[in-house]
């Protein structure tokens, strides 16, 4: 599944829109993008987000990043460089908001257990894919939202073997990166599944110690040595130092933090994905295709609806042994 691929505008910034699958007349007040980030704003994927995982599970702080706050730190970001870089601001804005509306519920733990169960059916499950048919098919009640072919094109390759066709695209992919690893290592401290002491000294000679330092570092990195090179890209020893960290973060936090409930987490997925496939009567419609439509159901739930959902469908009701 990809999206059609727009064509470049001009030698740096994508000044206009190659136009949408549907054409559409202009809105006379907002240009193609600002449309489409109001779109996906008002969609109801944008909305869910603030109720499913981006690192921890159920955790009981309230300062902890959902996927709704990361988007937002992370449009943040894009946004910054975008316009230090004289780029669309609207463009890099749209597609940084919608990149992740094909989540899972719990994070890339659900993602995992949704294609992992897909395996046996020849299949798999990528949220960036996900996230393009989200706004190509499922919202609007099937009508979708008719994005334009770059912000479209942003979302689908924002992550994986694609690479964005568009400059706004690239500094969203990179953004992301910049993001999720200082973020989860901020929420990492805030759980005390690590100390400042346990950092990698390497990477954090190089990005700074404050997790506001490191993230002004590869701002300013980014744009300095994409100006400098003409191409979206950080320099070669930051950029080490940030995958250092990222690979630290693998090892010291994703593969250790709550893993007993994330094997929970991802057990409730296996198992709601395996009843709806058995119900169809009792999952919401959305493609004529049972497997597809029974992922569409699944992904589309939120941490606490899956988790409710999975109470009523497989554990006993308390007045029923009363």
């Amino acid at each position: 599944m990809r999206a059609p691929e727009p064509q470049r505008q001009g030698a740096w910034a994508c000044e206009k829109s190659a136009g949408r699958v549907r054409p559409e007349p202009p809105d006379g007040v907002r240009n193609e993008f600002q449309r489409d980030r109001d779109r996906i704003i008002h969609a109801k994927a944008f909305r869910r987000l603030m109720h499913k995982t981006q690192v921890f599970i159920s955790p009981d702080g309230d300062h902890f990043r959902t996927r709704l706050t990361h988007t937002l730190e992370m449009m943040q970001i894009s946004r910054t460089i975008a316009r230090a870089l004289d780029l669309n601001e609207d463009l890099a804005e749209a597609i940084a908001l919608g990149h992740d509306l094909g989540h899972t519920p719990f994070g890339h733990t659900g993602e995992e257990a949704l294609s992992h169960a897909l395996v046996a059916y020849g299949r798999t499950f990528r949220h960036n894919e996900h996230s393009l048919r989200v706004v190509d098919h499922l919202e609007k009640e099937g009508e979708g939202l008719n994005l334009t072919l770059e912000v479209r094109d942003g979302i689908l390759n924002h992550t994986g073997k694609g690479y964005p066709s568009t400059r706004e695209g690239e500094i969203v992919r990179v953004a992301d990166r910049i993001a999720y690893v200082n973020h989860d290592v901020d929420d990492a401290l805030r759980a005390g599944i690590i100390s400042r002491n346990d950092l990698p000294n390497g990477p954090v000679s190089v990005l700074g110690e404050k997790m506001s330092v490191r993230i002004d570092t590869l701002v300013r990195d980014m744009i300095s040595n994409s100006k400098e090179k003409g191409e979206i890209s950080l320099s070669g020893t930051v950029y080490e130092a940030l995958m250092q960290l990222r690979a630290w973060l693998f090892h010291h936090v994703y593969l250790v933090a709550g893993s007993r409930e994330k094997e929970k987490a991802a057990g409730v997925v296996v198992a709601l994905f395996e009843h709806y496939l058995e119900h169809p009567e009792e999952r919401a419609r959305s493609d004529p295709d049972p497997l597809l439509e029974t992922v569409d159901f699944v992904a589309g739930m939120t941490d606490r609806y899956a988790l409710a959902t999975y109470r009523r469908l497989f554990l006993p009701r308390g007045d029923e042994f009363s």
